[in-house]
This record gives C-alpha cells, structure tokens and sequence, in this order.
C-alpha cells in the first residue's frame, strides 16, 4: 500500500485501510474501488491523504502502533465523555479500560516507529487527534522509562487534554490560519475549562487534570495559561505539550496550518529548549518517521519512489522503493536503495 493525497485520486484507485467515523462505523472499507463519489465525499469530509493498494507496493504494510478496535474504543470512550460534558450531566466519565489497552499495546512494542497516518476527517478530528495525542504520549513516556501506573495517568490525562475545548464555536475548532486576538482569547481559555472538568470528576486525579491545565506552557516561561517556566511544569504534562503539537502540526489545528511529517520534526527540533525540554525532543523523535511508510518521495538524483523501511535512530534516512519503467509491469524495474547506505542520496520532497 501507499499513501496517496485525497487531491490526487483517481477513479478506480483500491482503498488499502478503512476509512472509520468517530463512532467506529466503516464509512469506506479496504478494498473498495473509489469512483468519483466517494472521492468527492472524501473531499467534503476534508481528508487530507489515505493509503492505497497497488501492485507495486502491495507487499508494504504499514502497522499502527495499537489495535484498530483498541483505537475505535478509545476514540469512542473520548467522544461519549466530550457529550456528556456538552450535555452537562454530571456523570463520571469513563476512559480508564480505553487507555490500559492503549499502554499495553505500546508496551507490548519492541520497538516503535510511527508511520502510520490516521485518516481523520473533519466529524472525528478532535476525538482522533486526542487518541493520537494519548498513543503519542504514551511512546514519549516509555521511552522515558516510565512505570506502569505513571504511563495509565499519562494516557488518561492525555486523552482528556482537550476535553476544554468541547464547547468552542465551530469556527475556531476548524479554522487553520493565524487566530485573531478575540479568538486566541477564547481558544486559549480551553486548558483553564479543561482543568476545572477534569478536576470535578472522581475517577481522575488532580495530576490528570494539570496535564489539561499545562499542555499549552513552554519551558522558557512564554506559554499559557500561567507562563509556568521549567520545573514548575508537571512532567506528565510536559510529555503531553509534546505530543499536542505535533499531531497538531502534521493535521492542522485551530492556528497551525498542516505541515508534512519531516516539517513537523524540523519545527520540534528548533523548539528544543525553547517550548520543550532537550531530552522530551531527542527521545521522541527517536520513535517518529520523518518520511513514513508509504510516503511517495522525489529523491536529488530525479528519481520518485515509496518509502518502504525505516532505519531506527535514523528518521531522515530511511529505505526508498524507487521504479523506472512503462505502465505494464512487466517493464518496470525496481530497485530499493537503503539511504544509510547510499550517502549521497537526500529526500528532497514528499510528493502529495
């Protein structure tokens, strides 16, 4: 499978992974033939890329890092709690089960290297970037060393970060360029709402609510809503300003337009004692594919390819399919070049 921009389908292309709502349903299965339609819907629902099949990359297989039901469940269980807070009904929300699964997943993991692009769209954004924001956190906080119990508080304050922003005008959640001041106002007062939630519910903790509180404060002291400075920073919470940003970087957010994935780590190494500790950066981008799997890229010798392999440690070096030749099969040749190995190969652009 490849990854392929919604722009750039075409009629008869073979869906590779399936496409979910925020509640878990199919909208779209693996395997389906794409007709103009579903491409069209696909760009209503402002999908940015989904993964393809074709036969020249049909034995790559780009793995998540957790189980889809395991995803689907903890996407649910965020989007159950995030109406329950808009209905104002004070019941207890229900996510701890949700996030075990996710810390076993990624603890289960030898080693971890994420590819993987979740297709979200624009009913499941906010559920999805908050699980991705809590798998995220929880690959940071093991390659930290954290135990068991440490991990289930991050996961779960994690996926509650942004529960502050449930009520926000619709306008702001979904708007990619630079905010007003009147919006910035009201966007930024979500880690205050988000804290005052969290910290009423009996099955969380005070720890759970700050890492709502302080996801938005920087180690220099310039963040909100308190421009807390270094130490005075919870660690968890820490760990999750990481993972908030980046998700919001290579998906877009209220603010931040959408970057590809090698922009993205480029943009978190030059926050590196600036916005996030040396340490919360270095370890992980150990664990982030700066060309992903399935990534079509042009290489400085003029040639196009897929990615196909990663080389741990190395995020900007990876293993790149490239094929030369006609449309019939029989005619292509492939060749694979390994850029640790090939030194004088670069990646000049992903190809979108």
């Amino acid at each position: 499978m490849r990854e392929v921009s919604v722009q750039r389908l075409k009629d008869g292309d073979v869906l590779a992974k399936e496409i979910y709502s925020s509640n878990g349903k199919i909208l779209l299965g693996k395997g389906v033939v794409l007709k103009s339609q579903f491409i069209n819907r696909l760009r209503q629902l402002d999908m940015h890329g989904i993964y393809i099949e074709d036969d020249l990359t049909s034995d790559i297989i780009i793995e998540d890092v957790i189980s889809d039901q395991h995803r689907f469940n903890a996407m649910s269980a965020i989007e159950k709690s995030c109406k329950t807070i808009q209905t104002g009904k004070n019941k207890e929300i229900n996510i701890k089960e949700a996030v075990s699964n996710i810390v076993q997943d990624i603890l289960f993991q030898k080693e971890i290297m994420i590819s993987l692009m979740d297709m979200r769209n624009i009913d499941n954004r906010v559920y999805a970037h908050s699980v991705n924001v809590c798998v995220l956190s929880c690959v940071l906080g093991k390659g930290l060393g954290l135990p068991v119990d440490k991990l289930n508080d991050l996961a779960q304050g994690a996926l509650l970060h942004d529960v502050g922003i449930v009520n926000l005008p619709s306008e702001i959640l979904n708007k990619r360029g630079p905010l007003t001041n009147d919006e910035k106002e009201v966007y930024q007062n979500h880690t205050t709402e988000g804290y005052d939630i969290v910290r009423k519910k009996a099955q969380t903790s005070i720890i759970i609510a700050h890492m709502a509180y302080q996801h938005h404060e920087w180690t220099n002291g310039n963040g909100y809503p308190r421009k807390l400075k270094g130490p005075s920073i919870h660690p968890l919470a820490e760990i999750v300003a990481v993972a908030d940003f980046y998700d919001c970087l290579i998906h877009g957010s209220p603010g931040i337009p959408r970057v590809l994935p090698h922009v993205a780590c480029e943009i978190l190494m030059a926050n590196a004692g600036v916005r996030f500790r040396h340490e919360l950066i270095h370890i992980f981008l150990q664990h982030i594919a700066a060309y992903p799997t399935g990534y079509t890229v042009k290489l400085n010798n003029g040639e196009t390819g897929v990615i196909v392999g990663q080389n741990k440690g190395l995020p900007t070096r990876p293993i790149v399919r490239v094929f030369d030749g006609k449309v019939n099969l029989s005619q292509v040749k492939v060749a694979e070049y390994n850029l640790v190995q090939e030194r004088t190969l670069f990646i000049d652009y992903i190809i979108e």
